[in-house]
């Protein structure tokens, strides 16, 4: 970080910046492994049910149609069980 900061590239000088400026969110993201990758899924899913719930009558039916998406409830169709 030292080298970084008298460096006279200016690649580098602003590389240290950014690292010193979001030091706490690096560690923080080291220490618990978690990233935003989860978020951004979850939200694209929302988006994609939005676009797919276009047309229905009313509002329930798209949070119903998000929920069931977004959760992890394992919904089996009539079709999806074995014949005893």
């Amino acid at each position: 970080m030292k080298w970084a900061q008298h460096c006279r590239i200016n690649v580098f000088v602003e590389l240290q910046r950014k690292i010193r400026r979001h030091y706490d969110a690096i560690l923080a993201t080291m220490e618990h492994h978690l990233s935003n990758a989860v978020l951004e899924a979850t939200n694209r899913k929302i988006k994609l049910s939005v676009y797919m719930a276009y047309g229905f009558r009313n509002i329930d039916n798209m949070i119903d149609m998000i929920m069931l998406r977004c959760s992890d409830i394992d919904v089996r169709l009539p079709w999806d069980y074995e014949a005893t």
